[in-house]
């Protein structure tokens, strides 16, 4: 098995001796070659998947990936502590789990370094529920109290009880306590509602794991395939019958095949990855090489009902609108219908019933209808209005100090991005005053380094002030501006030349994760700008335009 480590893709850069265009269309060619996207392994995934499924074929592989992966102070996961509170929770949950079920199953292994971890987990949890503010990931307050509640459970049976590398944990009374700001009931509320409809709801199905426990077979129907495009989802789904078992059985061992023994939290990412990797590569120029393949993808992903980030998933709005974007960037426009219903009135909600909204979601919403009318301009009068809902929408959505924040992406420099390049077609006087705040904002924060982030320079979060910046031509004449990109292009350079280089996850499911593909486009496309506003770019003939001669940029 090929790991997501050694996959093509993942070593990003192609080297300095290769152009943009080049270098643009073979990350297009590796991305139409490969059907499940590259987004790395997943901590949280893994470890679920351990726990649920014990005889998936390369359980000792993802055990022993999973102790690997523990840091210094005992805890699981990626960026500061708020979010590795559920990791290392599905990491403690997962060895316990993993110690009963060889113990019951006759096995017998003392698995002396499991133990060890968690206690080691353990121990760091009773720091990490303190820290707060939890962040916005997807259904964290189902996973975090269903994950404390299991441990506990570990913790008193008496296999575990019996481990002396658990220490203080087997004695006595001792036990997690659900973190403030979590309700330690909820999982199985929402699990009552769903016997008494008996049904799961779509919008729970990439989550299910949370409310797996308290649920029966008979008391839910559950679609089968890979379950809300989630592996630990899928594990969790009780089998009715052995034909259902055999399906999961088969579901799990296909993704886990393409990673190596190792899971993703979502698979197969290709159309996420598609649209948003074309829209990034669009920005400075798509290349002709990549145009007819870019093509394709629009007229596979549009889809008249909404389109899904992934099979299982339910339609929404941030890729129904990239859809419609990359369509009209590269001269196909779709109808933005399915986008209608979407229409919340104040806002595009990203799903049907959301409960929070997507300030990224909008801003692509606006981009995309702005691209259609480019092309169907007869088609404003029923468009324009609903534009200037959306428009009112991230104004009112921006933050004191000029930035946005969105519930996708740990960086607000993702968001800022999203929402400036949106507002930056518009001209009137809260806009220039919001773009000018954005921009006054992105050059008071540029670091020593010259590279931009929020918990430490990245590369992507560069580009995308890279991006914000040159998108406000007031800002981008004055010589604070020259000087904060002629720093940053070294940055992204960097990044972009050299092999194997690791983009931080900064992007939010029910963890961080870092879609490589689409980072590595992001950041391409910035330093291809810089080059463009420098005078060193691609000339005009190597641009595609999409009406099938030769312009600028798309």
């Amino acid at each position: 098995m090929r790991s997501a480590e050694s996959h093509p893709r993942a070593g990003l850069p192609q080297g300095p001796q290769q152009t943009y265009s080049s270098q643009a269309a073979g990350l297009v060619a590796d991305i139409d070659s490969d059907p499940w996207g590259s987004v790395r392994a997943s901590l949280y995934e893994t470890a679920r998947v351990l726990s649920s499924a014990p005889w998936l074929c390369g359980h000792e592989r993802r055990l022993a990936w999973v102790l690997e992966q523990q840091a210094a102070d005992g805890s699981w996961g990626e960026g500061p502590a708020p979010y590795r509170l559920l990791p290392t929770l599905s990491a403690v949950e997962a060895l316990l789990a993993t110690l009963r079920y060889e113990a019951a199953s006759g096995e017998g292994r003392k698995r002396p370094a499991a133990a060890a971890a968690a206690a080691g987990g353990l121990g760091s949890l009773g720091a990490l529920s303190l820290v707060g503010p939890w962040p916005d990931t997807a259904a964290i307050e189902i996973l975090v109290p269903s994950l404390v509640t299991q441990i506990n459970e570990h913790l008193e049976h008496p296999v575990i009880s019996t481990l002396d590398r658990l220490g203080p944990w087997t004695r006595g009374p001792r036990r997690l306590t659900v973190p403030q700001g979590f309700q330690e009931q909820l999982p199985e509320q929402i699990a009552r509602r769903c016997q008494s409809a008996g049904d799961v709801p779509a919008k729970l199905h990439h989550t299910y794991e949370g409310i797996s426990r308290h649920l029966s077979p008979a008391e839910v129907h559950l679609p089968g395939g890979l379950l809300g495009s989630s592996p630990a989802a899928t594990a969790a789904r009780p089998a009715s019958s052995p034909a259902q078992q055999d399906e999961t059985i088969t579901a799990l061992t296909d993704v886990a095949r393409r990673y190596g023994g190792l899971l993703p939290e979502a698979a197969p990412a290709a159309t996420f990855e598609r649209l948003w990797v074309a829209a990034a590569l669009a920005g400075p120029g798509l290349p002709d090489a990549c145009l007819a393949t870019v093509r394709g993808w629009a007229a596979e992903i549009y889809d008249p009902a909404g389109v899904r980030g992934a099979p299982g998933l339910l339609p929404d709005a941030d890729d129904t609108a990239m859809a419609v974007l990359v369509a009209a960037l590269v001269g196909q426009p779709r109808d933005p219908a399915p986008l209608a219903v979407f229409d919340a009135g104040t806002r595009y909600d990203c799903f049907v019933g959301e409960d929070t909204g997507s300030t990224t979601a909008n801003a692509h919403a606006l981009q995309a209808l702005h691209a259609y009318l480019k092309w169907q301009p007869a088609a404003s009068a029923v468009h324009r209005p609903r534009m200037a809902v959306a428009r009112d929408f991230l104004l009112d959505q921006q933050q004191a100090e000029g930035f946005w924040t969105d519930k996708w992406h740990a960086s607000p420099y993702y968001a800022t991005q999203r929402c400036v390049t949106a507002l930056a077609q518009y001209r009137g006087i809260r806009v220039v005053g919001a773009l000018r705040a954005a921009a006054d904002w992105v050059l008071t924060h540029q670091r020593d380094d010259g590279s931009w982030g929020v918990w430490g320079g990245t590369a992507e979060e560069t580009a995308y002030a890279v991006k914000i910046l040159l998108a406000i031509p007031a800002v981008v004449r004055q010589p604070q501006c020259a000087r904060a990109l002629d720093r940053a292009e070294s940055v992204v350079q960097a990044a972009n030349c050299t092999p194997g280089y690791r983009h931080p996850a900064l992007w939010h499911d029910k963890t961080l994760y870092a879609p490589e593909a689409m980072v590595q486009a992001e950041v391409m496309a910035a330093l291809e700008l810089l080059r463009t506003h420098h005078g060193r770019g691609r000339s005009e003939d190597q641009r595609a335009d999409p009406r099938g001669g030769r312009e600028q940029k798309l």
